[in-house]
């Protein structure tokens, strides 16, 4: 039955209990009227009925005392009159009805008068006047007393007649009633069970909620880990889980679609992906979404080799475009895969198919499984997230070390670049190579971003004080560049350091510029508008479109090393860094070369008009007080 057809029904049921039971109410109240008329008539009857006997009785005795004029009626007969009067009486305030009232009243005033009549009977009596009495007797008592009689039993009979007819009513009443009362009682057990059930569908209907992702119409997170195990649980009593394979998939390029084409595009695309992963896979298996554009597959009963063909499919899955409205996208998936051993649980299943995809987008690949080389992998990377997060609540343990950009015209400090370095407190230094790229997957990029810029404002401020005005350059993170709060905390910092923005420069790759064109442009606008500098690093290295170079608001290229390094015995290298520095001169914007490492190659970009370069030629990264003593000491006096 449908929830809309519950409804009326149990709507009708209730109107249903709601008019019997106002006919009931009326129906008491009727009733309750009828058992009042009755009682009221069995009141009269029983009224009527004792006059009558007492008028009978009174006349009895009369009728004994003319044969015995001096027996034991004589002697009742006084107090029989006054209690038929006392009955007469009462019957005029038993009587709500005017007209019985006005009878009874009449009734009694007879059987009044009829005292002086019995009075002059026992007064012949007494005289000897038998004869006489006899007659008196028979031609005024009797005649009175039978009008009486008469008419007590005519009213008598008149309530008896309602009385019966009231009772009559009472007993079909009494019985609609009973039927009522039935038929209320079925109604109400009707009722209450379909209200019970009702609640019991929609109590089902809320944990099917609570367990459905209302977008894609898959199970979500928690009915994936509760079903997963149960799996687990159902197969650890023999020691072993055969086939149980995890599966975590994530839509490459989403975030991009999201964010270009809007919310509604996004979410018909991540309900058409979740339809295209649960029809590839069978009906004894579970697709669930997870996150954002994260999905977890559950495959039952399959080897790897089993599992690997549906990954396959998976992947295939993916090679027909998305046709959304007027749009059409192609996008692929990254899939991690993690079987289950005996003694997984569920989070340390999900986390190996996790730490596969993680490893899977690292590598740029479309599928990796989980093994014991990327369990402990995901171990030491967990390991150093806890000591990262940790590190950077202690302000001794990062610091920066500065490498100087030379002016290649007169050889001249033009500034310098900060370097993270992260002293361990066990491990002692480690690389920026190790941390760096696992702090840039997690949120804990913004404040070690902040850390560094920090740092390096601060730097800048002392050798401002100390009469240095020295432009720092440090790098900054696609996720932190594309957070829309970093241009207001970069403005916050500058304020509360004090350094003037020119004597900052941001430097972001060409990914992060490709990653989202639009929101790198709005970002570095922004930045620009506090006088800060921006330079793309790595430049040649990605895929730039001059199109966007043209409109980016950047003051700076830096030519990746990889160009630089063998240029003076590579042509070809040469020729790019040759088109490099006149592009960026032809945009207006300066030419920094890294990886300097002769003066061979110095005097190459000097020759080829390159503004700056940075090199172990010229100093490695170092600490600002080494700097200081290398590029900062005062001219000796002549």
């Amino acid at each position: 039955m449908s929830r809309r057809a519950r409804r009326f029904l149990v709507g009708g049921l209730i109107a249903a209990l709601a008019l019997l039971s106002g006919f009931s109410l009326v129906d008491n109240w009727r009733h309750a009227h009828i058992v009042g008329a009755l009682v009221h008539d069995g009141d009269h009857m029983s009224a009527y009925d004792e006059a009558a006997y007492l008028s009978a009785w009174e006349m009895a005795l009369l009728q004994a005392t003319a044969a015995e004029p001096d027996g034991e009626e004589r002697q009742q007969l006084p107090a029989v009159d006054d209690r038929t009067y006392q009955a007469t009486m009462a019957l005029v305030d038993v009587t709500d009805d005017h007209g019985d009232a006005q009878e009874a009243g009449t009734i009694a005033q007879r059987q009044l008068n009829m005292r002086q009549d019995i009075d002059l009977y026992l007064a012949m009596l007494d005289r000897g006047e038998y004869a006489k009495a006899e007659t008196h007797l028979e031609t005024v008592i009797e005649p009175a007393y039978s009008r009486i009689s008469t008419r007590l039993m005519q009213l008598r009979d008149q309530h008896s007649t309602r009385f019966h007819a009231n009772h009559d009513i009472a007993e079909a009443a009494s019985a609609r009633l009973v039927w009522a009362g039935v038929v209320l009682f079925v109604l109400t057990l009707i009722v209450l069970a379909l209200f019970g059930w009702t609640m019991r569908s929609h109590r089902r209907q809320v944990e099917a909620m609570a367990s459905t992702d209302l977008l894609t119409g898959l199970p979500n997170r928690a009915a994936f880990t509760a079903r997963l195990h149960r799996e687990l649980t159902a197969a650890r009593p023999v020691h072993s889980v055969p086939g149980i394979t995890v599966l975590t998939v994530n839509i490459n390029g989403f975030r991009h679609v999201n964010d270009q084409l809007g919310p509604h595009i996004g979410d018909r695309l991540l309900a058409e992906a979740g339809w295209r992963l649960a029809g590839v896979v069978r009906d004894s298996d579970l697709v669930a979404r997870i996150g954002g554009d994260e999905f977890a597959i559950l495959l039952r009963d399959l080897d790897q080799a089993r599992a690997d063909v549906v990954v396959t499919r998976l992947r295939d899955a993916f090679d027909q475009s998305f046709h959304l409205d007027d749009i059409t996208v192609d996008l692929e998936v990254s899939i991690g895969a993690a079987t289950a051993a005996a003694d997984d649980d569920v989070s340390t299943l999900l986390g190996h198919a996790d730490s596969a995809l993680h490893d899977a987008k690292q590598q740029h690949d479309s599928f990796r499984r989980f093994d014991g080389t990327t369990a402990q992998d995901s171990t030491d990377r967990l390991t150093l997230l806890g000591d990262l997060r940790r590190g950077l609540t202690d302000a001794s343990q990062f610091t920066l070390h500065f490498q100087p950009k030379i002016r290649l015209s007169d050889g001249s400090l033009a500034g310098v670049e900060a370097l993270a370095r992260w002293n361990h407190p066990v491990r002692g230094p480690v690389p920026p190579g190790q941390f760096v790229p696992v702090l840039e997957t997690t949120s804990l990029i913004h404040p070690f971003t902040e850390r560094v810029l920090d740092l390096a404002l601060r730097q800048a401020r002392d050798w401002m004080s100390a009469g240095h005005r020295i432009p720092v350059a440090v790098n900054v993170s696609t996720r932190s560049l594309l957070d829309a709060t970093f241009p207001g905390r970069l403005a916050a910092l500058l304020k509360t350091t004090g350094v003037p923005g020119e004597l900052l420069c941001i430097e972001i790759t060409e990914y992060t510029v490709m990653s989202d064109p639009t929101t790198t442009i709005d970002a570095l606008r922004s930045i620009r508008a506090l006088g800060v500098k921006t330079s793309i690093d790595d430049f040649g290295t990605g895929y730039s479109s001059l199109s966007y170079l043209k409109l980016l608001p950047v003051d700076e290229l830096k030519i990746d090393r990889s160009f630089v390094t063998d240029m003076v015995d590579d042509s070809s290298s040469r020729a790019l860094v040759a088109s490099a520095v006149d592009l960026a001169h032809n945009l207006g914007l300066t030419v920094v070369a890294e990886g300097v490492e002769d003066v061979f190659t110095a005097q190459a970009l000097s020759g080829l008009g390159c503004d700056t370069a940075q090199g172990y030629h010229f100093a490695r990264p170092a600490p600002a007080a080494d700097l200081d003593a290398r590029f900062l000491q005062p001219e000796p006096a002549l």
